[in-house]
């Protein structure tokens, strides 16, 4: 009997010193089901607000991330936040550019697991939403974003457009950003172009569940991390942008023209078909960040390079 006790006393320690040294089981990376905001500092809040208001259509709301600042929603799950101006921003209006995914907390596990620095915990919003900010390759900040688990319809009908398809800025080098977006969140190609076929200066890529998609808006400037000191705010706000898909961006022009709902900054004439064959109008806030009106689908064959992935829609 004591005998039969030792040997089976045995057999469960090697069973659990067995056990214990069993790798971790490898954390999967939860959904990117999308674009969930993207946020900009306002010098002028009252101008700004006339322009998010007036010109783009959204609804004002609440900050549930940041008592300071407000949010401009399109829709539901998608919207513009604007903080105010932090001391020492100089040119700069980007704070960061934010994804939904279904599990913020796994996602972060995911990113630690991954080496990639991260914070201890996610925050939660006073709405039911958790994220986390991290930074990519070249410092941009980034966001991952759990809607709240209810989400409170959102009514916009003077919206021009209910869906950011894309999210632009600045990049130096594409390979470097490629080892997070691409190699660690499985974001996958869409299009890529230029000025002209034989440089390419924007480079389009999917998030991994869904048709939005990411703009490297490669500068020619200086190498490296970070603002480039020759830059103007203009041209750092043509990088740092976001887009709005449209069925007809012509149609949605002349909305806005007969509406006079283009008096409240800076624009372009008019539409027009851009490299990648789709129409677009852009518009600047008073701070200089381009919105981007696009249409959903090419109407002319796009130049440089075939898109290699579905187009997102309304």
């Amino acid at each position: 009997m004591q005998l039969r006790f030792i040997v089976a006393a045995s057999l469960v320690t090697l069973t659990l010193s067995a056990g214990a040294q069993l790798p971790d089981k490898p954390i999967a990376r939860p959904r990117i089901t999308g674009i969930s905001h993207i946020a900009v500092y306002t010098s002028n809040p009252a101008a700004t607000e006339k322009f998010y208001l007036e010109t783009v259509g959204a609804v004002k709301q609440a900050d549930p991330e940041n008592p300071r600042g407000v949010r401009y929603a399109v829709s539901a799950t998608q919207f513009v936040e604007v903080l105010p101006l932090p001391e020492g921003a100089g040119i700069n209006r980007l704070d960061h550019t934010a994804w939904n995914t279904d599990d913020a907390e796994t996602m972060r596990r995911y990113l630690s697991a991954k080496a990639w620095k991260v914070p201890g915990q996610v925050e939660k919003g006073t709405d039911g939403s958790h994220w986390f900010s991290t930074t990519d390759p070249e410092g941009n900040k980034v966001q991952f974003v759990q809607p709240p688990a209810v989400l409170k319809p959102v009514s916009a009908p003077n919206a021009i457009g209910h869906h950011i398809i894309h999210v632009g800025f600045l990049v130096h080098n594409r390979a470097v950003e490629d080892s997070f977006y691409r190699d660690l969140l499985g974001f996958k190609p869409y299009w890529f172009g230029g000025m002209s076929d034989t440089k390419v200066d924007w480079v389009s890529q999917q998030s991994p569940d869904s048709h939005d998609w990411l703009e490297y808006m490669l500068t020619s400037g200086p190498s490296g991390t970070g603002i480039p000191a020759n830059i103007s705010q203009h041209n750092l706000g043509v990088l740092d942008h976001f887009s709005i898909g449209e069925d007809s961006v012509p149609a949605a022009y002349k909305i806005l023209a007969d509406g006079n709902r283009l008096n409240n900054g800076e624009h372009d004439s008019g539409p027009k078909v851009g490299k990648d064959g789709k129409y677009q109008f852009n518009m600047y806030d008073p701070d200089g960040i381009r919105v981007e009106m696009m249409n959903f689908h090419a109407t002319e064959k796009p130049c440089c390079s075939s898109f290699t992935a579905d187009d997102p829609a309304e």
